[in-house]
């Protein structure tokens, strides 16, 4: 009787370490997922701000081929809705707009006008004196993707109109 005896008490050992190496894949594992959420959602947010770093690199080399082709005076607005930058080109005109966190590209002579396709928290064009040249400034601030966000997205774009 002793034998049977010893080999159930074997046998519950083997279930009490079974128990514990399970519990202890359990947290493990818990603590994988959760590491692995985390690092996702982050991948993720950043691929997003790459994506609206591309946007508005993009969207500011269009804003500097405008200012270039200028062939008159351009000149700044400020309504009570907003801003507006108005760019002559040949027989039409090109309207930046920024109201209520948009921003709008319209062409003269056209219906439809293009949106910017990010948020954009701050928007500011102005014209900057230097010597002979009178350079224009675009300073654009885009709404934070997440409200964890600690690095704004700040950009600045610089043209001179080139037939004036």
């Amino acid at each position: 009787m002793k034998i049977s005896l010893q080999t159930n008490r074997q046998a519950g050992i083997l279930l009490l370490e079974c128990i514990v190496y399970i519990s202890v894949f359990a947290v493990l594992l818990g603590g994988g997922t959760a590491v692995f959420c985390y690092c996702w959602d982050h991948t993720r947010a950043t691929i997003l701000a790459a994506h609206d770093v591309q946007t508005v690199l993009l969207e500011g080399e269009q804003w500097r081929k405008d200012v270039r082709a200028a062939t008159g005076k351009i000149s700044m607005e400020t309504t009570p809705k907003g801003e507006m930058l108005r760019i002559p080109a040949g027989q039409r005109e090109i309207v930046y707009r920024h109201e209520a966190g948009e921003l709008r590209r319209e062409i003269s002579g056209q219906k439809s006008s293009k949106a910017f396709p990010v948020k954009v928290k701050a928007s500011e064009m102005k014209p900057e004196v230097r010597g002979r040249v009178t350079a224009w400034r675009w300073e654009l601030e885009l709404t934070p993707p997440r409200k964890e966000t600690h690095l704004p997205l700040l950009f600045t774009f610089e043209a001179v109109p080139g037939a004036l």
